[in-house]
């Protein structure tokens, strides 16, 4: 996919996002998140990759004082349309950048559901580890959820799965797999009545080890790793939930 950028998926799957990850529930990452902002350092807090605000709105709701940063305006767009979401400060821009428009340091920096991943090379996600850990208050927390890669379901480095077979639809997600560049290349596919409708994404995945060796590169600490946001054993399979903690200054 030559012309995908970071606008690209929220660009082409806005109308549709929150229908087809209607089954990622946020709550149970809104409890997590939320705890874990009571207990750290006072400040602002904010989500990379914001999206339509599935997390974000219900943690501001919470009277948590909430920013983000998404590439894509038509996702935006979709967040500034629910209740609340009109009240939350949001930057367009590449969350590589960790740039809220401000110059404020945060208490926690997070990024869900995998968006992380959507940072295309090694190098831009090991600079946002280092704009993370700049932008994050001395005990501050970067907190990912991310995926961890199941190879086995891919024969000759390719899938093609059923996501929902309907009477008057069909949808479909084909991916192939670059094992040189940890890379998934991959179609939604919507097959109607109308028609069809392909709505692409792509990411750059990376193993629980190598997003630790990040994040030291970029002087955080790894405090929590979670197989979810229940604090479940983490199996190396599945998802994981990992909170990374910038050290606090040394006293004067």
């Amino acid at each position: 996919m030559s012309t995908y950028g970071p606008e690209t998926y929220g660009e082409r799957n806005a109308d549709v996002y929150d229908e087809w990850h209607a089954d990622l529930d946020p709550t149970d990452a809104v409890e997590y998140l939320a705890d874990l902002i009571a207990k750290g350092p006072t400040g602002p807090v904010l989500e990379l990759a914001v999206g339509t605000g599935r997390v974000t709105i219900p943690l501001a709701e919470r009277g948590i004082d909430l920013r983000g940063v998404d590439a894509s305006e038509a996702m935006v767009a979709l967040l500034r349309a629910k209740p609340g979401g009109e009240r939350i400060p949001v930057t367009i821009g590449d969350m590589v950048d960790v740039d809220p428009g401000t110059d404020d340091r945060f208490a926690m920096i997070f990024v869900v559901f995998t968006t992380f991943f959507f940072l295309m090379t090694q190098e831009d996600q090991v600079r946002c580890f280092a704009n993370v850990a700049r932008r994050l208050l001395p005990g501050g927390r970067f907190v990912l959820e991310c995926l961890v890669p199941d190879l086995a379901r891919y024969q000759r480095n390719q899938s093609v799965d059923a996501h929902r077979v309907d009477q008057d639809h069909v949808r479909l997600v084909a991916v192939r797999h670059d094992p040189i560049d940890q890379r998934f290349d991959g179609q939604h596919i919507l097959i109607t009545n109308e028609g069809i409708r392909l709505a692409p994404v792509s990411m750059r995945y990376a193993w629980p080890s190598e997003l630790d060796l990040m994040a030291r590169l970029a002087g955080l600490d790894r405090v929590h790793r979670w197989g979810g946001w229940r604090n479940e054993p983490y199996l190396g399979t599945g998802t994981h939930v990992t909170v990374y903690e910038k050290p606090a200054e040394p006293p004067a």
